[in-house]
Parts: structure tokens; sequence; C-alpha cells
């Protein structure tokens, strides 16, 4: 079971507020840089998540 997490008020008001400024920056200049449409940055954002999920391993019967 896995636990529950949240940043802490310090944190949302720091690094994260930081990291999500600075996400959304970058996918503004591919889009300036490219002309790539919303849907383009939504598919990228989702790899990049897909990283970060958990790895889920299948048993053979």
């Amino acid at each position: 079971m896995n636990k529950t997490y949240a940043f802490n008020e310090e944190q949302m008001n720091g690094i994260v507020e930081e990291i999500y400024a600075n996400i959304i920056k970058e996918c503004e200049k591919l889009q300036k840089e490219t002309n790539c449409p919303n849907e383009q940055v939504v598919a990228l954002l989702s790899v990049i998540a897909s990283n970060f999920a958990p790895k889920i391993e299948y048993k053979k019967k």
C-alpha cells in the first residue's frame, strides 16, 4: 500500500510553484518555436508523466 504524500505549504510556495512556472514557460516556448498545437504539448507531457507512473508488472499465467 502506498502512503499518501502532500507537499507542505513551504514547498508549495517555493519549489513546486517554481517548477510549475518553468514547465508552463518551456511548453509555451516549444509552441512558439515549433508552432505545434496544444494537443502535441499534452501528448509530450503525457509521455513525461508516464516516466513517473508506477510500474505495473503482469504475471504470466
